[in-house]
Parts: C-alpha cells; sequence; structure tokens
C-alpha cells in the first residue's frame, strides 16, 4: 500500500545519523547535506566521532555522529535533532541528550536485540522506556535484513553486503526529506567509480530505501524544508580545514610567493596537509615531516629562502613549536602557524572542540615574544582567515597564529567560491620594497616598522639572522640592555601597527542595547544566533565577535566602553576575557565558560544572557 503522509512545512531542522565508526554515517551525512545545499537550503555541518580508530562494535565508546542543520538562514549545526537516525541501541543512549521532545527516531531493528542492548549497557528490554523517551515517534526499520535482501544475488559477501546498510537509511532520509535521490546516485557514482559493484550495490540500496519509505504506511509526516535564494556562482560544501587549505593556496597565488607547508599529522589539523599535497601543479611544497618540530623548523628555513611558509598543528604540537616560533619572532621572519585546536591538556581529547589554547598562543614561548594571533569564525570563514594570516605575514614579517577549532574545521557550509579580484592585494615586504642604496638587515619601513625580507641567496643583500638579540642599527649580535630594550619595544610596536591594517570590530546589534555578548572564533554561529532569538523576543542584545586578537583592532575600545552589561563567552575558563581586561582595564565583564569538548548549546546561551540581562 503506497504510503499517503501528510508535508510539514519547516523553516530549519536539524537531522543526526549515528552508528558504529563503521557504520558510514559521516559519508551519509556528508552526501545529505550535498543534497540540501544543492537544493536551495543553507547547511552547517557537525561530525562527531570518537577517538578511537575502532572501538568494540556497538559499545558507547564507539559512536560516530554526523549532524546536519539546514534552513534558509543557517549560523550553525543546531542544538536538539529534529530527526535521530540510530543504527544501534548505543548510538541512541549516547544521543538521547541531543533529542527534543516531539523528535523522530528510526532505528535499525536488527541491531536492536538482546545482546546489542547489552554492550550499549542498558539493564532491560525497552530501552526508551529506560531512557524516559515517552514523547518522541520512534520509527522501527529493519535496515540491515532489508538490506541484505537487496543485495541478494550480486557478486558480494554477507559483510559488504550489510556495509551498504548506511544508504538504506540515507534512501529513507531521502524520502522523509522530499530529496530526489539523481543527485546522490551521481555522488555515489563518482566517489566508487573505481569499484563497479560497489556503485551498482550502493545505489540499489538507496533506491530501497527510499522506495520502503514511499511505500510503507507509517503515521509519520514527511518535511518541506525553506530555501533560500543565494547569489549566483559556484558552490562547494567545504570544512574548515579544506577552506584554510584554499586561502593559504590563494594567498600564495595573491603574492607571488611559493607556499611551502611542513607539518606533522594531527588531529584535527591533518586534512590541511592531506588537502595541500594535491596541488603540485601550483608550485605547492607540502611535506609531511618526523614531528612537529621539524614542521615548524623547515617552515622558518622555507620563509628564509623566500617561501610563504606554513606550519599546522593542534595545541599539543603548539606547544612544542614554541621555541622555533620564538627563534621567528627574533629573526623578524614571516611565517603562519595555523593551530586547530583540540579538547586537553596534553592529548586531552583529540577529536572534540576547546578554544583553550588562546593563552598558548599569545605568550607560550619564551622572552617577550609579541606575535599576531587571529581566529576564524566559521569553516567558510576559514578561507579568508587563512588569507589575512598570509597577507599579515608577508607584508609585516612577523609570524601569525590563526586559531580554529574542531568544531570549524570539520563541520561544513555551503561556500561561494570567491573572486580573488575582490580580495585585498598581497604586497610582501621584501628587499624589492626597499628604495634606498645601502640595505641591512636592520632597515625599517618607517610606517609598519617590518624590516627588509631578503631571500637568501639573493645577490648583494648578503646577510645574517637568528635566535640571538642583534643590534638595532647594523643588525649584528649585540648583548647591549638599552639595545636589548630598544629591540623588544620595536618587536612590540610593530605588531600594534598592525591594528591599523586590519578590519575594525564590526558590532550586530545597536549600540544602545542593554547587553553586549562578546565572543571570538568558531562560537560565532551559535553567538549569533542566541542574540537574533533574543531581540526577536524583545531583549536588546549586540553581539561583538572578534576575529582579530593580537592586536585587537583598533574601535575595540571605543565599543566596549559604550556598553554597561558585558559577558564574554567562550569555551575555556576566561581566557579572553582575561586577556580584553588587560588590554582595557575597568570594564565590567561576566563570563560564560564552558569546557566540554561539544559546541555550546544556544538554548544554554540564551538563558545565561537573559539572566544577565535581569540582574
Amino acid at each position: 500500500m503506497q504510503n499517503t503522509v501528510k508535508i510539514k512545512d519547516v523553516k530549519d531542522i536539524v537531522i543526526r545519523f549515528s552508528g558504529d565508526s563503521g557504520d558510514g554515517m559521516q559519508l551519509t551525512g556528508t552526501i545529505f547535506s550535498n543534497l540540501s545545499a544543492i537544493f536551495g537550503n543553507q547547511i552547517a555541518t557537525f561530525p562527531d566521532y570518537p577517538a578511537e580508530i575502532r572501538a568494540p562494535q556497538g559499545t558507547l565508546s564507539g559512536v560516530s555522529g554526523f549532524q546536519v542543520h539546514l534552513g534558509n538562514q543557517i549560523y550553525n549545526s543546531g542544538d536538539k535533532a529534529d530527526v535521530l537516525v540510530a543504527m544501534n541501541p548505543a548510538a541512541l543512549k549516547v544521543n538521547v541528550n541531543f533529542l527534543k521532545k516531539d523528535s523522530v527516531i528510526v532505528i535499525d531493528t536488527d541491531s536492536f536485540q538482546k545482546r546489542d542492548l547489552e554492550k550499549a549497557l542498558f539493564t532491560t528490554e525497552d530501552p526508551f522506556a529506560e531512557l524516559g523517551l515517552a514523547t518522541q515517534q520512534v520509527i522501527p526499520v529493519p535496515i540491515t535484513s532489508l538490506t541484505k535482501s537487496s543485495l541478494d544475488g550480486m557478486d558480494m559477501d554477507m559483510k559488504s553486503r550489510v556495509r551498504s546498510k548506511n544508504m538504506f537509511a540515507l534512501g529513507l532520509v531521502c524520502w522523509l526529506f522530499n530529496r530526489p535521490l539523481n543527485v546522490a546516485n551521481h555522488m555515489l557514482s563518482a566517489k566508487f567509480a573505481k569499484k563497479p559493484v560497489l556503485v551498482e550495490a550502493n545505489l540499489k540500496v538507496l533506491a530501497d530505501g527510499f522506495n520502503y519509505g514511499q511505500n510503507t504506511d507509517m503515521t509519520i509526516s514527511s518535511y518541506r524544508v525553506e530555501t533560500v535564494n543565494v547569489d549566483k556562482g559556484f558552490y562547494l560544501d567545504v570544512n574548515g580545514n579544506t577552506a584554510t587549505a584554499y586561502g593559504l593556496i590563494a594567498a600564495s597565488e595573491k603574492s607571488g610567493k611559493p607556499l611551502f607547508l611542513g607539518s606533522y599529522p594531527i588531529t584535527p589539523a591533518t586534512d590541511i596537509l592531506q588537502e595541500l599535497v594535491k596541488f603540485k601543479q601550483l608550485g605547492i611544497k607540502a611535506i609531511q615531516v618526523e614531528d612537529e618540530i621539524a614542521g615548524v623548523c623547515t617552515a622558518i628555513g622555507a620563509s628564509f629562502a623566500g617561501s610563504l611558509a606554513v606550519t599546522t598543528t593542534s595545541g599539543p604540537g603548539l606547544a612544542l613549536k614554541g621555541e622555533a616560533i620564538g627563534l621567528a619572532v627574533m629573526a623578524e621572519l614571516p611565517l603562519v602557524v595555523v593551530d586547530v585546536q583540540r579538547g586537553g591538556p596534553s592529548t586531552g581529547l583529540p577529536t572534540k572542540t576547546e578554544q583553550t589554547d588562546l593563552r598558548q598562543a599569545l605568550y607560550g614561548r619564551n622572552g617577550e615574544s609579541p606575535i599576531v594571533v587571529m581566529a576564524a569564525a566559521s569553516p567558510t570563514d576559514c578561507f579568508d582567515m587563512a588569507y589575512w594570516a598570509s597577507k599579515i605575514a608577508l607584508e609585516h614579517i612577523t609570524p601569525v597564529i590563526l586559531l580554529t577549532d574542531g568544531y570549524i574545521a570539520n563541520g561544513s557550509s555551503a561556500w561561494r567560491i570567491p573572486d580573488l579580484d575582490k580580495y585585498p592585494p598581497i604586497t610582501p615586504h621584501d628587499a624589492s620594497q626597499y628604495k634606498g642604496n645601502e640595505w641591512r638587515s636592520a632597515l625599517r619601513d618607517d610606517e609598519t616598522m617590518a624590516r627588509y625580507w631578503a631571500e637568501a641567496g639573493l645577490e648583494g643583500y648578503t646577510h645574517r639572522i637568528g635566535g640571538l638579540e642583534k643590534d638595532y642599527n647594523t643588525g649584528a649580535i649585540s648583548t647591549d640592555a638599552a639595545n636589548h630594550q630598544k629591540m623588544g619595544d620595536v618587536r612590540q610596536a610593530k605588531v600594534d601597527k598592525i591594528a591599523g591594517f586590519i578590519p575594525q570590530l564590526e558590532l550586530t546589534g545597536s549600540e544602545n542595547a542593554d547587553l553586549l555578548v562578546v565572543g571570538w572564533g568558531g562560537t560565532y554561529g551559535h553567538l549569533r544566533e542566541a542574540v537574533e532569538k533574543m531581540n526577536e523576543a524583545g531583549q536588546k542584545v549586540a553581539l561583538a565577535h572578534f576575529r582579530f586578537i593580537s592586536p585587537l583592532p583598533g574601535n575595540t575600545a571605543s565599543i566596549l566602553k559604550k556598553f554597561k552589561k558585558i559577558i564574554v563567552a567562550e569555551q575555556n575558563n576566561g581566557q579572553f576575557a582575561g586577556y580584553l581586561l588587560e588590554k582595557i582595564p575597568g570594564l565590567q565583564i561576566s563570563r560564560y565558560n564552558r569546557v566540554e569538548g561539544q559546541p555550546f548549546a544556544v538554548s544554554g546561551l540564551i538563558e545565561a544572557f537573559t539572566k544577565k540581562l535581569g540582574e
């Protein structure tokens, strides 16, 4: 009997796919996200997976998830799910706190047997009652057995057939959200092009999952999500790491300097290295070295030789790179360090997100070692901020640390491929910019205080730089006390002057708001949504979100001093709030801090901000 369901129109919706690490939830979520973007929805995704390569099947520690938030005005990956696809009891249990009261839960009944419940540490045979799920609608589907039946007769072993069950789930969800399969078919055909049997199997199972939803009598509404008109152009669904790689490539092209990446693999930054190795045809040199210290040192060598030099890492690696970054500060060499933050300390939570490296980025070196620190606000903003980090490094001859985090690095959004002609030029402050007659490595530009960068081996520009202090006038090694004071002041002043070359701080909302919310980096989407929802409810709230941290934008003090109530929200114990008080004494600041390894919950932000308004 053909299913006659009602279609429910919604402004936005959150879907979460969850199962074992080997169940293909990341692929399933990615394909569904791309489908939704193609059909006119804004999207934001959040892959949430364990650090273990492969935990025991069916256990709580092995649950892997992929959440997508789609609609017509999307800032983040969403709080709680409207629809959960749970491939086993462990997936259900791990995600119970991420479910709305009226959500729909699709389960694979074949994986909800007694042994499966025991693996997930259930003590009864009714997991829904045990978890208190009384208001959710459960859609039981024998996904595994239907997948086996779908592929009956194909030249595949049983294990390979079962692996295709994620495509049955995808087909069912495509039916639920009125997504035609032709685009998904194209994606799968491209992904498995070298394995025709997998193409055939996945396409068949996908279609059977869709038809199951179409032809089975289920008391459920399918969804129609509002779309949005977007600017014409070519779009990609990119995560933050990919966007970072593209931003570095764009900066290399714009500056005319070859791109060099020296890096050691570390979660969650490794994808930047893996992306850049694909572009040898552009002259990019991306090298996997033996450790974190070698990564930054090879990059410093490349900078000395005239390249746009980059190294990528996460918190533990940034700690190891500290001494070498200090060398780049002392030698005054352009260098971009991308730190994709994760849970710490030590190896901590490798696949979870935090903002706990800020103080390390600002001060994690010996001596007075001023440095430029920036932070990307979203997956697509990683492109712009990688470009800006490169621009500042090359034009001001300084190391720059770009902070992203696990949430925006792995999460994705639809990104319009930009017109580089609309981006500001990058003019490296190299020897070609010097117009005098007697060049010395100590010479500086009066406007930026940056020294002139001469690549090693350039005829007529012989010089020596290194980690020992240099004389301000001659560039020779100096241990003079007054000179050391002066050089320390100059290095700090050079960074401070960069405030005049970066965009001003933008305010979202009114200057007359009763509360100013302050954030930085990858929390932007959650803070923006919280502020907008509060304003829609009649509360007067504004948002100041920082992407440039050291130095702060020139108008920072003038904006913050206009507000009587300020709350700084960050995923650490108050690092940016303390930094603001150092730079702008006298501010009255409250703090909202979470260190949970998970993104902010918009509902929690609204509750905290409302409480602050009422004080």
